[in-house]
């Protein structure tokens, strides 16, 4: 597989840990809201985490978040999500969403390459 660099997406999710922390320091109320509303949107039931996950993928693509992207492609991937399930993810949010969407696609599949290459080192 062909590896790109159009962005280099675990350098943007740990790049972004210090604005995150001042969000928290400046909305302690609300980003602490946000955490619990996300602990519960990920609590067990009827859809696995990795199958969580790949939803968020797909409206991470849907919505053309970067951060969403990279935060959500590597919490599939660590919750044993393949590329193959991640392609396959991105097919949907390009239907979805068209033109737009193919190309934060594209951007995804190329997180998940990062991230699996990161974690083969």
């Amino acid at each position: 597989m062909t590896h790109t660099t159009f962005k280099d997406w675990p350098a943007m999710a740990a790049d972004l840990l210090p604005a995150i922390r001042e969000l928290h320091k400046g909305a302690p109320g609300v980003m602490k809201a946000f955490r619990e509303m996300g602990a519960a949107a990920h609590e067990g039931g009827a859809l696995d985490a990795k199958t969580k996950e790949l939803l968020a993928v797909a409206i991470s693509v849907a919505v053309r978040c970067d951060p969403c992207v990279t935060y959500h492609v590597e919490g599939a991937r660590k919750h044993g999500a393949t590329r193959e399930e991640i392609a396959e993810t991105l097919g949907l949010a390009v239907y979805m969403g068209a033109g737009p969407s193919a190309m934060y696609a594209a951007q995804a599949l190329e997180a998940y390459d990062q991230y699996a290459d990161k974690a083969a080192c």
